[in-house]
């Protein structure tokens, strides 16, 4: 059962903000067993309701880890509690797909101050009867972006035929005046002829969707649905808005890895690495393929970290392959030519160990995949970036291969044989500037580091 499950919590959120502005989690109990695991990535598909705007196309990569208490579904993360499977509540940190479009904006925002997509945390009551599932959600944005506050009520239900699973959802969202007034309110000193001063207030939508998968086989889904999004008779009256329903679709395809043991078994370990190293100008493939190597830059910047993490699937159907989730702070030594900054990383990290000589020498390949989110943009990317005169984001997708050996077998000391010595690349990128997610950005960073990692 759990194969033909594991997957939906990574299809709601990307498809919901397609569908308008709406981003319910409704899918999240789709996963029948905690502990499961697993990547991919969706393309939306939608139109800004802004007057004119061109179809938006946004890649997201998924992320998703589901425990007992702690979840991780594409760009949301939360609590939730686990005293009964037919209701239950969580604390969650979300991101919002609103904001105006990066790429090509329409004639009627010339002139305007950007509206930017932000981070939100919520509440959320979740209700799972015969009779369908039940979610109650209340928001409010975490980083004084709008300062607005949004709650939302979905009635759906569940649909399975064969390999094919269905998801109707209706969804009716309360918006705050600030919430609104922000995005697609005119200020004063915005206004212009043909653009007048124009301030919505709270208002209502409606969003009514489709939301399913297709088990290609055991492991692998494809996902897709498409939505409607009925915004508020006093928003659609905004210059700034196409007085017609939002219409948002998505594709996209997700492997399963399986489950472990339930999220805080006993006996389970916990993985430390500490970090070092510094910035080179070698991009990412010449990197990985050991064709680039240096690290010798104008600025000399560095890096000093840690990372700490837990097993999440342990050897795939049996294989010599583990997938790990790690989180962990760097800190950026800027040289004196900016201030320092941190940044923190969170990453599913698959790692392969049946290399022919790892019976007398343990050697471990591994690749991680996740997001990064800096204090301050590093010195790096920021004069990059200015060199090909584009922007910088503080969220960009992460990416960290790496290779290690044991120290307890290259030492012949038997209670070292779980401590490890390698190097890696520690690489910030925004996906060829294809998500909106991560800013629209093309391009980002590289660090060479070195690191010791052991288990507790």
């Amino acid at each position: 059962m759990q194969g033909r499950l594991a997957l939906l919590p990574l299809l709601m959120l990307p498809l919901a903000a397609s569908a308008g502005p709406a981003s319910t989690d409704v899918l999240v109990d789709f996963l029948a067993i905690p502990g499961s695991a697993g990547l991919g990535a969706i393309q939306r598909l939608d139109r800004p309701p802004y007057r004119d705007a061109d179809t938006a196309q946004d890649l997201v990569p998924l992320y998703m880890y589901e425990g007992q208490n702690v979840y991780l579904h594409g760009t949301r993360i939360g609590l939730k509690t686990d005293d009964n499977k037919a209701h239950w509540l969580e604390l969650f940190l979300d991101y919002r797909y609103e904001g105006y479009p990066t790429e090509t904006p329409p004639a009627v925002l010339d002139g305007m101050a950007r509206r930017s997509s932000a981070m939100q945390s919520g509440i959320a009551y979740r209700g799972r009867t015969e009779f369908g599932n039940v979610d109650l959600e209340l928001m409010h944005d975490a980083n004084n972006t709008s300062h607005g506050s949004e709650w939302r009520l979905v009635y759906s239900i569940d649909i399975h035929s064969g390999r094919w699973h269905f998801r109707p959802a209706w969804t009716f969202a309360h918006r705050s005046a600030s919430l609104n007034n922000y995005y697609y309110g005119v200020r004063p000193e915005e206004a212009i002829p043909g653009r007048p001063a124009y301030m919505p207030g709270p208002g209502h939508d409606m969003t009514v969707a489709l939301y399913g998968y297709y088990e290609l086989s055991e492991r692998w889904r494809l996902l897709g649905g498409i939505g409607v999004t009925h915004l508020d008779s006093d928003v659609r009256k905004s210059p700034l808005v196409a007085d017609k329903s939002q219409v948002g679709a998505l594709v996209g395809a997700a492997y399963d890895f399986g489950s472990h043991a339930n999220y805080g078994a006993p006996g389970r370990p916990t993985y430390v690495k500490l970090i070092g190293g510094r910035a080179t100008e070698c991009n990412f493939l010449p990197v990985v393929a050991l064709r680039c190597a240096s690290t010798r830059t104008g600025d000399d910047t560095r890096i000093w970290g840690v990372d700490i993490g837990t097993p999440l699937v342990e050897r795939v159907n049996g294989w010599p392959l583990d997938f790990t989730a790690y989180a962990g702070v760097l800190l950026h030594d800027e040289r004196g030519l900016r201030p320092n900054g941190a940044q923190l990383d969170v990453q599913i990290k698959a790692r392969y160990y049946g290399l022919p000589w790892s019976d007398s020498v343990r050697t471990r390949l591994s690749f991680g995949a996740g997001f990064s989110l800096a204090q301050r943009v590093p010195l790096t990317e920021v004069r990059d970036q200015a060199r090909r005169g584009r922007a910088t984001n503080r969220l960009l997708n992460y990416l960290d291969p790496s290779v290690d050996v044991s120290v307890g077998d290259l030492l012949g000391v038997r209670r070292w044989k779980d401590s490890f010595v390698g190097v890696g690349l520690s690489h910030r990128s925004g996906i060829f500037g294809s998500s909106q997610l991560l800013g629209n950005i093309n391009g980002g960073s590289n660090y060479l580091y070195g690191y010791l990692e052991t288990k507790l």
